[in-house]
């Protein structure tokens, strides 16, 4: 009888985000007749790609028992420098070179991005500070930072091509979710199939633990840090492609939320030690539905931050109560 309450209790586990996104799927397309559209869809998976590409790497932090508060400002930091490298990189190679251009610009922003994951990894681990308040601390800094360099006001790009990257689409599929999906991929083996991923596990589940089992309890925490960095240089890179642009002081506003509220309701606990990248996909396209159909019902958009709140809030009561 233990056995089957405990595999029915896995079984939920494994599934209630699902089963939670196709009742919440079920209710939009009853609620709006313009919910099905195939653009919507389409506009909806854009939408969440974004932060949905930064959750990913979310994920690895939460898992091993840590969390970044500064992703949103980062995205704003990274996208700044890519637009300002490429258009240096544009006046260099000129019009014909454009496309070489915009490489070496996405390049540059994930090495930027891993670089400022692997600020925060040496805080959190060398430093021995807390990860909330060490991301706490750099979330204002990087924002200081591009509200610095940006002098206030908006990176803008003098590229032509730029824009196709963001906006651009294949099969119909716009770029960045097919970006999304790949990286989702990626990360979902790292996770499942390598020594990486198991040991990530055994750091958030009980460091002390992990370190008597000769794991190097430091550089998978900081690892997981340099790949939410990148996460974030893929997204400040086809966010600022799809605007042509990057602002300064609303570029990436409130992404940390979004990505750690794609994590939670995709079943990934606060207390790390577990995790799975399908819940975050899923977490993340859930979100992505609540936002629009509040915009289809004409619900103010000052609202929204309300519903994320009780959502999360929601999700981690749910939690706690399959954890008792």
């Amino acid at each position: 009888m233990a056995r089957e309450n405990v595999g029915r209790r896995f079984e939920y586990e494994k599934f209630g985000p699902l089963i939670a996104l196709a009742i919440l799927f079920v209710i939009s397309a009853f609620a709006s007749p313009y919910f099905l559209q195939t653009q919507n869809l389409l506009n909806i998976l854009r939408q969440v790609s974004y932060t949905g590409i930064i959750a990913l790497g979310m994920t690895f932090v939460i898992i091993s028992g840590g969390i970044d508060l500064s992703v949103g400002s980062m995205v704003a930091l990274v996208g700044g420098v890519v637009i300002l490298a490429l258009n240096w990189l544009v006046g260099i190679f000129g019009a014909g070179g454009e496309a070489w251009a915009i490489l070496l610009a996405l390049l540059v922003g994930l090495l930027f991005g891993a670089g400022l994951g692997a600020l925060n990894g040496l805080m959190v681990t060398l430093g021995k500070i807390a990860p909330f308040i060490a991301t706490l601390g750099t979330m204002a800094i990087f924002r200081s930072m591009a509200l610095y360099i940006g002098s206030a006001g908006v990176f803008r790009s003098q590229s032509r091509l730029f824009p196709d990257l963001g906006m651009g689409s294949i099969l119909g599929i716009p770029n960045p979710v097919i970006v999304f999906i790949s990286l989702a991929v990626v990360f979902a083996i790292i996770l499942n199939k390598t020594r990486y991923g198991r040991y990530l596990c055994a750091v958030g589940s009980n460091p002390k633990v992990a370190k008597y089992s000769a794991i190097k309890v430091n550089l998978t925490r900081f690892m997981s840090y340099v790949a939410v960095g990148i996460t974030v240089g893929f997204s400040a890179v086809f966010l600022s492609a799809r605007l042509n642009s990057m602002s300064s002081t609303n570029g990436g506003l409130n992404y940390e939320l979004d990505a750690i509220a794609a994590v939670i309701i995709g079943g990934t606990p606060m207390t790390g030690g577990s995790g799975s990248i399908l819940g975050t996909v899923i977490g993340a396209i859930t979100l992505g539905i609540i936002n629009n159909m509040l915009n289809m019902l004409g619900v103010s958009p000052y609202l929204q931050g309300t519903v994320k709140g009780v959502v999360i809030i929601g999700a981690v009561l749910i939690q706690r109560k399959r954890a008792q």
